[in-house]
């Protein structure tokens, strides 16, 4: 008990030094985000202007749910915002997260976009692609179920299947095809391999011009910070370089990750977390959230910034993302029977 008393007073003491405000000072709203502080600064800074409500934020790398729960009832967190669905089920899953539903959320987010009980709602996504050889790949529509089809043997470049961004379109794949095909879409995958899985995205494109692969899986918001050159001259030679399509499932739409945001179980300003929520799902909001970090936005008709709008019209597919977290521990374990990083 006395070390988890001095746990809630470290953190306590934490939150006052980082410019955390505590529990009944008003107008004002405090964010716990794992985002990087210049990601999210653009919507802080115009939900303030527009409501006058100051936004106080922390930018937490690890342990967000470890370090809301060690609060317990004291914790000034209004706002828990995170990327990955795989996050937002972890902090719903960890207790430390509140139920909120509103008409304007409802009619925003779509339904496979948000936590059905309300404790998390999409305010951005990103597309899981393929990045192609110009010269080589002619086709501009391409499945999943067909990077195991044995014509790519020898020509995709991947990183890590054990990295969240595949776990996570891996336990997509589970959700629309079950474990036995999934176990042999993998294996199919593995054996088209042109290099080990490693590196990262951008390294995919890198290695599509540099002769190694003709496709590579990747985000999509990496093709807009390579083409917008915030990576430098090399990193916009190979976003240039590329040619980019957009994949589905049979029968689904194209594999999505997000980030997102949750109202925090003891919020002590639940109004002003609320009315944050519903401002960052406006369409308004949705272009200047979207744009600066070269995601889609969650609503349609929301403004797009236009080095992503180019890569095509998305179509999201329609699987419930709580379903794809869920299966994440499976696909994972997958991944590794089939030695897929081997």
């Amino acid at each position: 008990m006395a070390g988890s008393v001095h746990l809630r007073m470290l953190f306590a003491g934490c939150a006052l030094m980082a410019g955390i405000v505590p529990a009944g000072a008003q107008e004002v709203l405090n964010i716990y985000t794992t985002r990087e502080p210049g990601l999210a600064a653009p919507l802080f800074e115009a939900f303030t202007k527009a409501t006058g409500i100051e936004v106080k934020s922390v930018f937490i790398k690890d342990g967000l749910s470890e370090r809301v729960k060690a609060e317990g009832a004291a914790s000034p967190a209004d706002i828990l915002m995170t990327v990955d669905v795989g996050n937002l089920l972890d902090v719903t899953d960890a207790g430390v997260t509140q139920p909120v539903e509103t008409p304007a959320l409802k009619a925003a987010v779509p339904a496979n976009l948000r936590d059905p009980a309300g404790n998390w709602y999409a305010l951005s996504l990103r597309a899981r692609l393929l990045y192609t050889d110009k010269d080589a790949v002619k086709a501009n529509a391409i499945t999943y179920e067909e990077l195991a089809d044995p014509k790519w043997k020898g020509k995709i470049c991947i990183r890590s299947g054990q990295h969240p961004y595949n776990v996570a379109l891996t336990a997509a794949y589970l959700v629309h095809h079950g474990e036995a095909k999934t176990e042999e879409w993998l294996r199919g995958v593995k054996a088209n391999l042109a290099r080990k899985a490693a590196g990262g995205d951008r390294e995919g494109a890198r290695d599509i011009l540099g002769g190694i692969c003709d496709l590579a899986v990747g985000n999509s918001y990496y093709v807009g910070l390579m083409r917008s050159g915030a990576g430098g001259p090399d990193q916009q030679k190979w976003g240039d370089g590329i040619g980019i399509v957009l994949p589905t499932f049979e029968g689904g739409g194209t594999h999505v990750n997000v980030s997102g945001a949750a109202v925090a179980k003891n919020a002590p300003h639940k109004e002003a977390a609320i009315k944050f929520l519903e401002f960052a799902v406006s369409p308004a909001l949705q272009a200047v959230y979207a744009q600066k970090n070269m995601e889609y936005p969650v609503i349609a008709g929301a403004e797009i910034a236009p080095v992503i709008a180019n890569l095509g019209p998305l179509k999201v597919d329609p699987v419930s993302l709580v379903d794809i977290a869920k299966n994440r521990k499976r696909a994972s374990e997958l991944i590794e029977k089939v030695g897929f990083d081997n």
